[in-house]
């Protein structure tokens, strides 16, 4: 039966955060819910007993992995539980629903992954006095465009996350937005070169006007993405599931392939490729990022000078 009131009867305040979290990451573990929702505590014991509380009301359930001998539970939110947040009205609702066979099933450690990415910005941006919190990535929203190569059909570029990170420094604040790309060394390079070059067939393409006559007095169409952001996010690669070794040799060869790209050098993208440890131990403004084109010189996130001036976006 769909909750009527927007938080259940008990919840605490870190069970309605855990709440929340859950409904947007759909499959979080203890341990990151623990960095997201409360690193001030020493101990995971007071969530433990908040996310237990939640799977008693029925608000969400949990499922046992083992990795590296190691056991942990992850959670995700029942029926119950998403209708509980969607009562609310503070989240964009989401028609996704996660189920105990999805949880255990084969995009597990990619949704993890991606948790694990987007953690990581989190908590440097509290090491380093910036904002970033659990709710400023969103998973998979599909971004709808067309491309001269392929007339004719309506394509969709679903990053892994979209995420939003405010730079502080003095009194200038300057909003960062990433498309972040996940990969587990399961995917051929090829296949993420490919998405390289969908990024820049997105960040041309304007919609033509529906009618002759509409598109006879648009002097020049907008291009999509300007509906959506001020500037263009930079695209960041996070890769993991490997050796460092092996990681390196995919940085070299997705470089090699992007440079044979003739879209990519002009399209004005920026984008760059790390990996996972790297930006969980160093932080995302240490020079872990190596830029897609140009020289293989490891920078920092910004992957550029901001061409903005001191306001809003870079």
């Amino acid at each position: 039966m769909p909750y009527t009131h927007p938080v259940p009867a008990g919840v605490s305040t870190t069970g309605q955060h855990a709440l929340n979290v859950l409904y947007q990451h759909r499959l979080v573990s203890t341990g990151q819910l623990h960095r997201l929702i409360t690193p001030q505590n020493t101990t995971s014991e007071y969530l433990r007993r908040q996310l237990r509380s939640l799977r008693s009301d029925g608000l969400a359930d949990c499922v046992n992995r083992r990795r590296h001998g190691q056991s942990e539970l992850l959670w995700w939110l029942t029926e119950g539980g998403a209708e509980a947040v969607e009562a609310t009205g503070l989240l964009p609702k989401r028609p996704y629903r996660m189920s105990r066979q999805a949880a255990a099933g084969p995009l597990q450690e990619h949704t993890l992954a991606t948790v694990e990415t987007g953690a990581a910005f989190v908590t440097h941006a509290a090491r380093l006095g910036h904002e970033c919190g659990p709710l400023d990535w969103t998973p998979e929203i599909a971004h709808y465009y067309r491309a001269e190569d392929r007339p004719g059909e309506e394509l969709s570029l679903v990053p892994d996350a979209v995420l939003h990170y405010v730079h502080t420094e003095a009194d200038r604040r300057t909003l960062l937005t990433f498309f972040i790309e996940v990969d587990r060394a399961q995917m051929t390079v090829g296949r993420l070169a490919q998405k390289l070059h969908a990024y820049a067939a997105y960040h041309a393409y304007a919609p033509q006007p529906a009618t002759r006559a509409a598109r006879a007095a648009t002097a020049k169409p907008q291009l999509a993405w300007r509906s959506r952001y001020p500037l263009y996010p930079r695209v960041l690669l996070v890769l993991t599931g490997a050796t460092s070794a092996r990681l390196q040799s995919r940085i070299n060869d997705l470089r090699s392939l992007a440079a044979a790209d003739p879209r990519l050098p002009t399209a004005g993208i920026r984008a760059g490729i790390t990996t996972l440890d790297e930006l969980r131990d160093r932080g995302p403004f240490a020079p872990i990022v190596t830029p897609v084109l140009g020289p293989a010189t490891p920078t920092d996130i910004w992957l550029a000078p901001a061409t903005a001036p001191a306001a809003t976006a870079a």
